[in-house]
C-alpha cells in the first residue's frame, strides 16, 4: 500500500477541511494528533486534554462554519489542536513561550477564539450570551454557537446555572459535553451511536413535532403527560434525563474518537430547525492515541518538555522543595498535633499538595470538585462545629468564591484558614492564572489576618500561625516554584499576630517587603550600601493587621520608605500609605514609594522575565530609591543586573 500523502500541510484554516473526504478527515486527525504530541514535547503544556479532543476538533471545524459559527472551548487548555487548524500552526511551537501563543484561548490572538478562557465552567454562560445577542440582532442566516465543556467543569454550579437559564430561554445553543473522566455514560457503542443519529435526525424531529401537535388536541393534562413520556423515553434510552429536565434536547452518548459517529450526528444537530438548546454527550479518553499519556495516571494532563518516543519528561536538576510541598509538610505536622485540622480543595489535591496530606489522613481531606464557592462555605460549616479547616485553593481560583468568603466566613468571623498557592506571577500560565489580586480583595475584609511568608521556612511558620488562630478567619499566600533551599524545621512556630521583623539596619533608606520579594530587597540593600546609602530591610510578614509600630519606626528614622509586594496596586502598599497619611508621617517630608505589579496584565513568560516586565527586580528597587533621593548617580544603574 503506497504511503499516504500528508494532509495537514494543506490545511491552514478550517475552510480547507470542508472539501476533504470522510477518510481524509480520519487521516488528518491522525496527523493532527502527531503534531500536537510533537509540539508539546518542545513547549510543555496541557497534553492529555488536547489529545482527547483531536477528532472532535476536526469534526466541528469540518461541519460548522467557523469562525462565523462561534466555537467556545471551556477552560481552553484543550485547544492546541484547534490552534493548529486555525492559522496558528506556524507559531504553535511558541506555545506558552515568551512572546508566543497563549496556552489558553484568547480573543486578541485569533478570530477563531471568540471567548477567552482559562478558568473552568464559563463556556455555556458565554455561549448563551452570544446566542441571545444573535437572536436580538435577528440575523437573516443565524450563526450557530457551540460550547464544548468537559465533565470536570460540569462539577461547578455555574455550568448548571447557565443550563437552567438556557433551557428556560429556548435560544438555539449547542453544548457538547466531553465526558472523559467521570464515566457518567452508559456503554458507548453501535447501538448508542444509532440512537444518537436517530434522535438527532430530521425525520425523528418531524415525527416528534407531529406527535407534539397531535398531543395538543388532548386535554391539557394528557398533553403534559405525553410530552413527559417522550422526554423520559429518550432519557431512559440515552441517559440524558437530567439534561432534559434542564430544558435541553439530549443526544448521545457517542464515541468522541469515532468520526463515523461524530460527523453525521454533528451535521444532524447543525441542521435542526428547532430553537431548543441541544446537548451532545460524547465520551473520550484523555491522552488518546499516545501510549505514554494513556498509561500515565494523570494522562499527562500538564507536562514539561518530554521525549516523544518514550514520553519521559525533562527534569530540572534536583533543587529545593517547592512551596507547595513545604506547605504540605507544614500542614501534616500541624494535623498530627491537632485532630481538628481538616482540609478542603476544589479539584486540585495534587496542585495544592493535599495529595500528600490525604495519604497521611485519608478521612480529613475533602475534594469538592471545581466548586470554589461550595468549598468556602463547606469549610465555614465545618468551622461552626469546632473543626479547624484549611481551604487550599490557588489565589486565582479563590476569586471565584469571593462572596462566600465575605458573607459566609468574614461576616460570621469563622476561623477558616485560606492557603493561597500560586500567589503573584506564575510564569508560562500567564495572566489568567496569576495570583495578582488576593491582597486587594482580602485586604478590604474586616478582622481577617493576612500573611505573606518571604521564604519556605517562613511559610512553615505561617501555617503554624494559621493553625493557632481560632477566633477569626486567616489567609496566607505563597508563590509557585521552589524555595531558597533553607533548612526546614520539623514544625513551624506561630508568629505574634501583626508583627514584622527587621533583618538589616541602615540609616537613610528603608525597604519594607511583604512576601518573597524580600530577597530582592536584601540584594538591593547591598547595592545601595555600596553607593553610600545605608539601608534598612524589614519583612512585614502581615498585611493585616499591619505592624504599625514597625512602620512608624521606619518612617521616623529614614528619608525614603519603599514597600515591595508581588500583588496589584491597592494591596499592602496602599494599606501602609493609608496608615502613614493618618499618622501624619508625610507631614515631616517622608518620601514614600509603593512598588506593586503594574496596572496592566503581565503576559506569560519565564518567572525571571515576568519580574523584569513587572518592574520588581533588584535593579528596579535600587532605581526607585535613587530617584526618590534625587541622586546624581542614576547613570550607574545600568551596571546593576536585573534579577
Amino acid at each position: 500500500m503506497p504511503p499516504r500523502t500528508p494532509l495537514l500541510d494543506r490545511v491552514t484554516y478550517p475552510s480547507d477541511l470542508r472539501n476533504l473526504s470522510h477518510e481524509q478527515l480520519k487521516q488528518l486527525a491522525d496527523e493532527l494528533r502527531a503534531e500536537t504530541v510533537d509540539t508539546v514535547s518542545v513547549t510543555g503544556g496541557h497534553l492529555g486534554s488536547s489529545l482527547g479532543v483531536v477528532e472532535l476538533t476536526v469534526a466541528i471545524h469540518a461541519v460548522f462554519d467557523t469562525p462565523r459559527d462561534r466555537l467556545i472551548w471551556d477552560v481552553g487548555h484543550q485547544a492546541y489542536p484547534h490552534k493548529i487548524l486555525t492559522g496558528r500552526r506556524d507559531r504553535i511551537r511558541t506555545l506558552r513561550q515568551p512572546g508566543g501563543l497563549s496556552g489558553f484561548t484568547r480573543r486578541s490572538e485569533s478570530e477563531y477564539d471568540p471567548f477567552g478562557a482559562a478558568h473552568s465552567s464559563t463556556s455555556i454562560s458565554a455561549g448563551l450570551g452570544m446566542a441571545v445577542a444573535r437572536d436580538l440582532k435577528q440575523e437573516e442566516d443565524p450563526r450557530q454557537v457551540i460550547a464544548v465543556i468537559g465533565d470536570g467543569s460540569m462539577s461547578a454550579g455555574m455550568a448548571y446555572e447557565a443550563m437552567n437559564n438556557a433551557g428556560a430561554m429556548k435560544s438555539r445553543l449547542i453544548v457538547i459535553l466531553n465526558d472523559n473522566d467521570m464515566s457518567i455514560a452508559p456503554p458507548v457503542g453501535a447501538m448508542s451511536a444509532y440512537l444518537s443519529r436517530l434522535i438527532s435526525s430530521r425525520s425523528f424531529m418531524s415525527l416528534r413535532d407531529f406527535a407534539a401537535k397531535m398531543a395538543k388536541r388532548f386535554p391539557r393534562q394528557l398533553e403534559r403527560t405525553a410530552r413527559r413520556a417522550e422526554e423520559y423515553a429518550r432519557g431512559i434510552l440515552t441517559g440524558g434525563t437530567l439534561f432534559e429536565e434542564l430544558g435541553f434536547y439530549y443526544v448521545g452518548p457517542i464515541d468522541g474518537h469515532n468520526l463515523d459517529h461524530l460527523l453525521p450526528v454533528l451535521r444532524n444537530i447543525r441542521d435542526l430547525d428547532s430553537n431548543e438548546p441541544v446537548l451532545l454527550h460524547i465520551v473520550t479518553q484523555k491522552g488518546k492515541g499516545y501510549a505514554p499519556a494513556e498509561a500515565a495516571g494523570d494522562k499527562l494532563h500538564a507536562t514539561a518538555k518530554f521525549n516523544v518516543v518514550t514520553g519521559e519528561q525533562s527534569k530540572a536538576p534536583p533543587g529545593p522543595p517547592t512551596y507547595t510541598n513545604v506547605f504540605a509538610k507544614a500542614l501534616i505536622a500541624e494535623a498530627e498535633a491537632d485532630p481538628r485540622i481538616v482540609t478542603v480543595t476544589a479539584a486540585m489535591p495534587g496542585g495544592t499538595g493535599l495529595d500528600k496530606f490525604v495519604k497521611k489522613f485519608p478521612n480529613r481531606m475533602f475534594d469538592v470538585g471545581i466548586a470554589e464557592q461550595h468549598a468556602v462555605t463547606f469549610a465555614a460549616g465545618m468551622a461552626t462545629e469546632g473543626m479547624a479547616p484549611f481551604c487550599a485553593i490557588y489565589s486565582t481560583f479563590l476569586q471565584r468564591g469571593y462572596d462566600q468568603v465575605v458573607h459566609d466566613v468574614v461576616l460570621q468571623s469563622l476561623p477558616v484558614r485560606f492557603a493561597m498557592d500560586r500567589a503573584g506571577l506564575v510564569g508560562a500560565d500567564g495572566a489568567t492564572h496569576a495570583g495578582a489580586y488576593d491582597l486587594c480583595y482580602l485586604g478590604a475584609m474586616p478582622n481577617m489576618v493576612i500573611m505573606a511568608p518571604s521564604d519556605e521556612v517562613e511559610l512553615m511558620h505561617a501555617v503554624a500561625t494559621a493553625a493557632a488562630i481560632d477566633d477569626r478567619p486567616s489567609a496566607f499566600r505563597y508563590p509557585r516554584g521552589e524555595g531558597l533551599g533553607l533548612a526546614l524545621p520539623e514544625r513551624g512556630t506561630p508568629w505574634e499576630i501583626g508583627k514584622g521583623r527587621i533583618l538589616r539596619e541602615g540609616s537613610r533608606v528603608a525597604l519594607l517587603a511583604l512576601g518573597p520579594r524580600l530577597a530582592n530587597c536584601l540584594s538591593a540593600a547591598d547595592e545601595l550600601a555600596a553607593r553610600g546609602f545605608p539601608t534598612t530591610v524589614a519583612d512585614a510578614r502581615f498585611m493585616k493587621p499591619l505592624d504599625t509600630a514597625l512602620i512608624n519606626q521606619l518612617a521616623r528614622h529614614h528619608e525614603v520608605l519603599v514597600t515591595i509586594e508581588d500583588g496589584a496596586a491597592g494591596g499592602f502598599g496602599a494599606a501602609v500609605a493609608h496608615h502613614l497619611a493618618w499618622s501624619g508621617a508625610f507631614d515631616s517630608g517622608l518620601k514614600f514609594r509603593p512598588m506593586t505589579l503594574p496596572d496592566r496584565l503581565v503576559d506569560h513568560n519565564t518567572p525571571a522575565g515576568q519580574l523584569i516586565d513587572a518592574g520588581l527586580t533588584t535593579h528596579d528597587i535600587v532605581q526607585h530609591v535613587m530617584m526618590a533621593l534625587g541622586s546624581d548617580s542614576l547613570q550607574d544603574l545600568a551596571a546593576i543586573p536585573a534579577q
